[in-house]
């Protein structure tokens, strides 16, 4: 346990530093007037962004997993480069053309002002295709060698580095995509330029190198499925908005909305790095995994229960953050529902972890899909019926996720199932 911990901490606050600038990025928007139009276009638009960016999600366990070797170390960064500018290329589409804007005001249903607002912030996020993928890279070879506190630091100095450039900007009058984009393209510019040096310093090989016949053939097996995971994960938001903006006082359920899925990530992230887990200590000791994610698991859900439904909510959204107060008061029920997410996370994780270490992933990327479909389709049955809101909503996309975990659950059995069978195979053979 005390091995595990050494080792999870400093990823689950760099979970936490990841996703923690969101919450300063609302605080920001929530200053300026109309601010709940604000936060609605930013949550259009950033999570437009995230259904691109989200196939990178898994470029640091790519990294982590391949990048043992000379060779396997060249071709897995020449890889990451490749794909990070084919993904950012519909995002310049969208961001830049007439038939871009056409889409996105089909897809959320705005009229034309909220959608050029919405390019605007596309045209600023996509360069941070470019820029994130050599962060979560780099990232993945300083876990490899089980440098996580030098990873929890610089996910500090990204943070930290967002909040200034935030200050700045709103004091300066810019608008709002240049100060909320700026600041991050800035801080993750930054951020690169110090895990360089601290890769340089203090990254060392393998003693033993693996994968030193690695084929592209081999990453794009196992990048694609994890890609479409991390994209439909992305997806499941886009999909909720677009159902949630037909509905009366649709700007205002959408702001509550991303308050509360954004806050919840923060533990969500935390939950995540147990993919990490996996990768770097193997499939032994699986019963003391397990009591190990239970115990985070009881503690990250204790610690959302006890914001949502204590005075500290009110604290930090309506005093610190300023959150205009309609949308603040959806946003605590919002995240009442959502205490349920993190169990949800913890157990396909599990399964995630031991299919990524099998290099099956074939069957997360299934899993991710029939989530995202479950998710349009109970969107659609409870739009028809009247009855989506933004409590419906959140338990639309708990759904989704119990939909993914079963299905990851099933495919993690039947691969213990068929390695068994080829064990006792080969153990007749030698008879």
């Amino acid at each position: 346990m005390i091995r595990y911990w050494k080792f999870y901490w400093p990823l689950a606050l760099t979970g936490v530093a990841m996703v923690l600038s969101v919450q300063f990025q609302n605080a920001a928007l929530a200053r300026y007037p109309e601010a709940v139009t604000e936060l609605a276009v930013f949550a259009l638009g950033y999570s437009t962004f995230g259904f691109f960016r989200a196939s990178l999600s898994f470029i640091a366990q790519l990294s982590n997993v391949f990048a043992r070797s000379t060779l396997g170390t060249l071709r897995c960064h020449r890889f990451v480069g490749f794909a990070s500018i084919v993904i950012m290329s519909p995002l310049l589409f969208l961001g830049h053309s007439q038939s871009g804007a056409e889409l996105l005001g089909a897809i959320y249903h705005i009229d034309n002002t909220l959608t050029a607002r919405v390019q605007e912030y596309l045209i600023y996020l996509a360069p941070i295709i470019l820029l994130g993928a050599q962060r979560f890279y780099y990232n993945g070879l300083l876990v490899q060698a089980r440098l996580t506190g030098w990873v929890t630091l610089l996910n500090v100095l990204f943070l930290s580095t967002v909040i200034t450039l935030l200050i700045i900007g709103f004091n300066l009058g810019l608008r709002p995509a240049v100060v909320l984009v700026g600041s991050e393209v800035l801080a993750i510019a930054i951020q690169l330029l110090v895990t360089l040096w601290i890769k340089h310093r203090y990254y060392r090989p393998q003693a033993q190198p693996e994968h030193e016949k690695l084929s592209y053939r081999e990453l794009i097996n196992f990048f694609i499925p994890v890609s479409m995971t991390g994209v439909m994960f992305a997806l499941s938001r886009p999909v909720l908005y677009a159902f949630v903006s037909r509905t009366p006082e649709g700007l205002l359920a959408i702001a509550a909305m991303r308050v509360a899925f954004d806050f919840s990530m923060l533990f969500q992230q935390a939950a995540n790095q147990f993919r990490h887990f996996f990768v770097t200590f193997g499939l032994d000791d699986l019963a003391g995994k397990r009591r190990f994610m239970t115990l985070v698991g009881v503690g990250i859900t204790a610690l959302m229960l006890i914001f949502a439904v204590t005075p500290i909510s009110d604290l930090v959204w309506r005093d610190l953050m300023q959150i205009p107060d309609d949308a603040r008061a959806l946003a605590v029920q919002v995240l009442i529902v959502m205490c349920l997410m993190p169990a949800i996370i913890i157990v396909r994780n599990y399964y995630h972890g031991r299919l990524m270490v099998e290099r099956r992933t074939a069957g997360m990327a299934v899993a991710s899909i029939m989530r995202v479909v479950g998710i349009f389709l109970s969107a659609q049955l409870l739009f028809s019926l009247g009855a989506l809101n933004h409590l419906s909503a959140a338990a639309i996309l708990i759904f989704g996720f119990v939909i993914e975990t079963v299905i990851v659950l099933h495919a993690a059995r039947n691969g213990q199932a068929a390695n068994g069978q080829a064990e006792r195979v080969k153990a007749t053979a030698k008879i």
